[in-house]
Parts: C-alpha cells; sequence; structure tokens
C-alpha cells in the first residue's frame, strides 16, 4: 500500500498510481477498473477520494462511464498516456537528470540500461 505525502492531494497521488498500473497494462484496454468501493478499501481512503481519482483519469480520457456497469479503459488509453508520460519525462524530469549526472561526472558509457543479474 503506497505511503501518502502532504506534497499534493490524495487523490492525484491515487490517480498517478492508477495511471501507472495503466501504463503496465492493468487492467487491460476496455476492461472494468475496480469500483470505488474496492479502492477505497485496498487504499484505505474515503470513497470520494477514490471518486475523485477516477473521475482525474476519465477527464484525461483514459476512462469511460458505461452505464449500469461502471468505468472502463478506454481504447488507446495506455499508448496516450505514455505518450504524455513520456514528454512530461523529457521535458521535466530528464533535464534535472541530465543535469544531476554531470554534476556527479557519470558519463553515458557508465550507465547500465539494464539491471545486472
Amino acid at each position: 500500500m503506497p505511503t501518502w505525502d502532504d506534497r499534493q492531494p490524495i487523490y492525484q497521488q491515487l490517480a498517478d498510481l492508477l495511471a501507472a498500473q495503466l501504463l503496465d497494462g492493468q487492467p487491460p484496454e476496455g476492461q472494468a477498473m475496480p469500483s470505488v468501493r474496492a479502492l477505497a478499501t485496498q487504499h484505505l481512503l474515503n470513497p470520494l477520494t477514490v471518486q475523485r481519482a477516477l473521475q482525474a483519469l476519465g477527464d484525461e480520457g483514459l476512462l469511460e462511464t458505461r452505464r449500469g456497469l461502471g468505468l472502463f479503459v478506454t481504447a488507446g488509453a495506455r499508448e496516450r498516456l505514455r505518450a504524455a508520460e513520456r514528454q512530461r519525462f523529457l521535458q521535466t524530469e530528464w533535464p534535472r537528470l541530465r543535469d544531476r549526472l554531470r554534476r556527479l561526472g557519470i558519463s553515458a558509457e557508465q550507465l547500465q540500461w539494464e539491471p545486472t543479474t
């Protein structure tokens, strides 16, 4: 279970966690999301907080409501999310990471892209 912090609203932290799961294919496109009640129980959160997180994902076009059935992952959601995350990483995270690597004197050749076992 995640540890919530004070840097951003809990609903946004949950939305980010659920988005990461969507990137990993859980649940797959076209499949139902867990219910608000199930997510609230799983994460020990108020159902209104969970509903707000799901609404944020719906506002991004990643989830759709099917009347009487619940929320489902939209077709193409994973690729749209991947493209948005990729752009965010390249614009905000990568420049800071690149600067830190330079300060530490770490070259591209020293980086291992795949874990060694």
